[in-house]
């Protein structure tokens, strides 16, 4: 197990040093109501107070309901600045527009969400002179469990080694609210969706894998696979060199 104290002040002290490096005036990042955007609200809020969580609801009932919820209550306890915007509209918009050229698929409606997300994000971030902060952890960023130019896209990211065991770890050791550590982890990409059933592995395994302990062969096998398949969005855009 980590030791916690050190942890937070290491990150506390990385935020600062690129915030200042940068000459921006805060911070944005999503707060989605979830235990990744809980850690870095907690961690930029302690570092920079002029922090700003934006909850971004975008079509799953559970985007609307639980998620913004969990997330002004995170805000509300640790004193984070929060606005919202709904960016359905958004989204039924470019559904329209897209369908003329276009037969949208599972995978592009999916991804749509997280891009809007981040456009919405980098236009704060460009209008009020702040850093967009990335909320990924490395149990999902391993397997690819982001979307590419979307929540995969930030200027800095505070959690980004840690994976998820570590994460609710941090969390517990930092009195966040219950409500984001005990549900289960959703992107609310879709109504009903969890991170474990779209994913097809348990995060226990997954970090299992990671941490270097026994796993079934089962389960090697899936995350090589998943690892292989979506190294493109760990390297980036693949230029001609």
């Amino acid at each position: 197990m980590r030791d916690y104290k050190q942890e937070f002040e290491n990150r506390v002290a990385f935020i600062k040093n690129i915030l200042a490096d940068s000459g921006a005036k805060g911070l944005v990042y999503g707060n989605s109501g979830g235990k990744d955007s809980a850690l870095v609200g907690i961690l930029c809020k302690t570092a920079c107070d002029n922090t700003l969580g934006i909850i971004m609801p975008c079509g799953s009932k559970r985007n609307y309901d639980m998620d913004t919820v969990d997330a002004m209550t995170v805000a509300e306890r640790f004193g984070i600045e929060t606005r919202n915007v709904d960016l359905a509209p958004l989204m039924k918009a470019a559904e329209e527009q897209l369908e003329g050229i276009t037969k949208l698929n599972p995978p592009a409606m999916i991804n749509l969400a997280p891009r809007l997300r981040m456009i919405s994000l980098y236009a704060v971030a460009a209008s009020e002179q702040r850093l967009v902060v990335g909320t990924g952890n490395r149990s999902e960023a391993y397997v690819g469990y982001f979307t590419k130019w979307g929540d995969g896209a930030y200027d800095l990211n505070p959690i980004s080694d840690l994976t998820v065991t570590e994460i609710y770890e941090f969390l517990r050791y930092l009195g966040a609210p219950s409500c984001v550590i005990e549900k289960a982890p959703s992107a609310a990409l879709f109504d009903g969706q969890t991170d474990e059933s779209e994913m097809g592995i348990s995060y226990s395994d997954l970090d299992a894998f990671l941490f270097g302990q026994p796993v079934t062969d089962k389960v090697r096998k899936k995350i090589g696979e998943m690892h292989e398949k979506s190294a493109h969005k760990r390297i980036g855009a693949i230029n001609y060199r």
